[in-house]
């Protein structure tokens, strides 16, 4: 299995070297990657797919995820969080519900930004494990089979895109964002903001989460590491966005994210 980066937030043994907190180590134990096969999972499955005006695209997906998960395994949920879609994608899940009655809708009367969907959909999982994943078609949802086995050994899998298909401009406002927040929070992963990750449902049981734009994959990470929390990287596949259009590189949401870095870096710090 390729593209796996384990990252310990606490002090452990990679291959006799010691990992240090918050550096991700260049190496994983062979043996232990041999172990690991790809199967079902062994707990029981939330899925999140927050989404705006992604009525070209929302059907396809949900669909597809759906067909994956029954795969898997019964156990499980697909929550959609409409951020107040001008469009019908509101419509179109609520049609979808009386096909796969496991599809849940979570409506947003006005937009409030990604993050406050991805909280909105946090806080209504039931199920052992969560798992989110734009709702835009750019991810492929069988890349999960592969991260269900990590889960049994880390608090969280983080996928990265391998390769990222996003114009040029987009890959670079990334890098600075993410070189920003490694220099403002000390959290350091491979792809801060890519939108396919698993995690314990028990940790946002537990967790606070105050940004409510960009900013959110910067706190969550920022709060697990602080927790001392374990998790591993694993490279997934990015596919040409076909419709829709993207709106995380719009001028508004990038000041926002920089405001809510700013002020919550300062909190947070003060905090500790």
């Amino acid at each position: 299995m390729a593209n796996i980066v384990p990252h310990m937030f606490a002090m452990s043994s990679i291959q006799g070297q010691p990992a240090q907190i918050g550096v991700a180590p260049e190496q994983y134990v062979a043996s232990e990657l041999a172990e690991i096969a790809e199967g079902k999972p062994s707990y029981s499955l939330s899925v999140v797919l927050p989404a705006y005006n992604e009525e070209a695209v929302i059907e396809k997906t949900v669909t597809t995820v759906a067909t994956a998960l029954r795969k898997w395994t019964d156990n499980f949920e697909i929550i959609v969080v409409n951020d107040g879609s001008k469009d019908h994608t509101r419509d179109i899940i609520e049609r979808l519900i009386g096909d796969e009655p496991r599809v849940r809708l979570m409506h947003h009367s006005q937009n409030r930004g990604y993050g406050a969907a991805l909280i909105t959909g946090f806080h209504t999982v039931s199920k052992d494990l969560v798992f989110f994943m734009d709702a835009d078609g750019q991810f492929d949802i069988y890349d999960l089979e592969r991260f269900f086995p990590l889960i049994e050994k880390f608090d969280a899998v983080l996928g990265y895109r391998n390769p990222r298909h996003d114009p040029w401009i987009r890959k670079l406002n990334a890098w600075g964002w993410k070189q920003l927040v490694h220099l403002v929070l000390g959290v350091r992963v491979r792809d801060l903001d890519c939108a396919f990750k698993l995690y314990r449902s028990e940790f946002f049981q537990t967790l606070t989460l105050e940004t409510r734009g960009a900013m959110i994959n910067a706190e969550i990470l920022y709060k697990f590491k602080r927790a001392g929390h374990t998790y591993a990287e694993v490279g997934v596949k990015h596919l040409p966005r076909r419709e829709g259009q993207a709106t995380g590189a719009k001028p508004a949401v990038i000041v926002k994210a920089l405001r809510e870095l700013v002020f919550y870096a300062r909190k947070w710090k003060r905090e500790e």
